[in-house]
């Protein structure tokens, strides 16, 4: 058996005010300090369509290869929480503002987890709707209370089509999803803030068969532990159904500390939405720069061409480019997009340096993002700044000093900000060794004290020749050029 996964993703729209009311959007405000006459629902109140959620969810679209629908339509979905205090939420079931796009995705696969895999899962529509409040449960007082601070702000919820088959897959595609939200400025996409909250609808069934009956993972929060919960629930219903039992259509819900889903309410036994047109808002057009009817001002229309016109580089774009540009592997490319501050980085030292990208790419991602990782640091806390980087190349570019002193050169820039490459090397003397009869006398100072490895390597494993290089490296403290090393030490041993 198989896996089956969709996706049902919540993106909270990067706007200064809500969906339907001018009650301003902020994360951590007092609670219910966010709230306009009609966020709470007070009668004779009507919604004001925001243009810059409108704008949001057609500039989504089109990043997502969407069709946009000229004409949408908005509908009241019924049901009554608490934090949903007009007892339905403004949504677009009938006909959404997107629909029928793609998205494409890549992570490392293969048995080492080395080899690029690519996938596309298709987009079924993209639909602008209302947020609810949230309910903050005083399980020691025995009550529940309401903030409403999140009530009505604007949300695009993201409908993918089930067609990935694991955790891994779904992560993947949210982690893309995610960047190229924050590349367009519609989403945050902050994931610890709620501002991208991700249902996952799983099944499983035998290759041929028809789809099994699905459950949905509701409100997780993490990539991560989006990608647990899904192989969990995966595994959960192969064992049930190899057992001889069924699968409930249930709503279940990821726990965080033992990795597992819980079941939260029975599908079967939800009340019917009852959905119907919204009666206070007539249909939501967009129009191309072309097709303004007369008589309307265009500044305060929504113009699909001038926001196709305005797309910023894509994710994928830009990796395609510095992988042409730089001849940098794609696995690398996905590191640079995913930090923009990185990225910045990386050019400027490519700009500096006489170094080849493709050496520049290596110092970065192993000396510098290990010891950034190391000292859990953001790259701009850097102690190294890219200028410096770009010396330290230059130094071992020109043959001034070995790769394992430049290496030293590395921690020791690290450790004092304040000096320069071209500095440490000549405190440390750490230059390469300029004269070859010195050299030759440390070569052959190794060579008389390691009897057993010259014997190994006249008998023909060359591997041990690493070890006295590695020898002669110690006495040098790196200072050898590795390739005039191996050129002595070969000649003596062959003697």
């Amino acid at each position: 058996m198989v896996g089956v996964v969709g996706l049902e993703i919540h993106a909270q729209i990067n706007s200064l005010s809500k969906l339907f009311s001018a009650a301003e959007v902020r994360f951590l405000a007092p609670p219910n300090s966010l709230v306009s006459f009609f966020d709470a629902s007070l009668p004779g109140t009507l919604p004001v369509l925001n243009k810059r959620c409108v704008e949001a969810a057609v500039m989504t679209g089109l990043a997502l290869n969407c069709s946009i629908n000229r004409k949408s339509l908005f509908d009241r979905k019924h049901y009554f929480y608490a934090d949903m205090p007009a007892g339905y939420q403004i949504t677009q079931q009938r006909l959404p503002v997107a629909v029928d796009g793609k998205l494409t995705y890549s992570y490392l696969g293969g048995h080492k987890r080395n080899q690029m895999v690519t996938k596309c899962v298709h987009i079924k529509q993209i639909q602008l709707e209302q947020d609810s409040g949230k309910s903050l449960h005083d399980e020691p007082h025995n009550q529940t209370l309401i903030d409403l601070n999140r009530a009505g702000v604007g949300l695009m919820e993201i409908v993918m089509e089930p067609e990935m088959s694991c955790g891994e897959e779904a992560a993947a595609a949210v982690r893309e999803l995610q960047l190229i939200l924050q590349t367009l400025g519609t989403c945050r996409g902050n994931m610890a803030e709620g501002q991208l909250r991700v249902d996952a609808n799983v099944s499983v069934h035998r290759p041929g068969e028809p789809l099994g009956i699905r459950t949905e993972v509701k409100n997780i929060n993490s990539a991560r532990f989006l990608a647990r919960a899904i192989d969990y629930e995966i595994q959960r219903q192969k064992e049930l159904l190899e057992q001889g039992g069924a699968v409930q259509n249930e709503t279940r819900a990821f726990d965080q500390k033992t990795s597992t889903t819980v079941p939260m309410r029975d599908k079967e036994d939800f009340q019917d939405y009852r959905f119907m047109p919204e009666p206070n808002l007539p249909p939501l057009r967009v129009y191309d720069s072309a097709s303004v009817p007369a008589g309307l001002d265009p500044s305060q229309l929504v113009l699909v061409d001038e926001l196709q016109a305005c797309l910023p580089e894509l994710p994928s774009v830009r990796r395609d480019r510095l992988v042409q540009t730089y001849s940098i592997l794609p696995e690398h490319s996905f590191t640079l997009v995913n930090d923009d501050k990185l990225l910045d980085y990386f050019e400027s030292v490519v700009k500096s340096t006489k170094a080849a990208p493709t050496k520049v790419i290596g110092w970065v991602m192993k000396e510098l993002v290990g010891s950034l990782n190391q000292q859990d640091l953001e790259i701009s806390q850097s102690p190294v700044s890219p200028h410096t980087l770009a010396e330290l190349l230059d130094l071992l570019e020109a043959g001034h000093i070995s790769s394992s002193a430049a290496k030293h050169v590395f921690q020791e820039l690290w450790k004092s900000p304040g000096k320069s490459a071209e500095q440490i090397v000549q405190e440390q003397d750490l230059g390469l060794l300029s004269d070859p009869a010195q050299l030759r006398s440390i070569c052959q100072t190794v060579v008389d004290t390691h009897p057993e490895q010259v014997r190994a390597i006249k008998q023909g494993n060359q591997k041990v020749l690493n070890k006295l290089m590695g020898e002669v490296q110690k006495d040098t403290k790196g200072r050898a050029n590795p390739v005039q090393l191996r050129a002595i030490l070969q000649e003596m041993v062959s003697t």
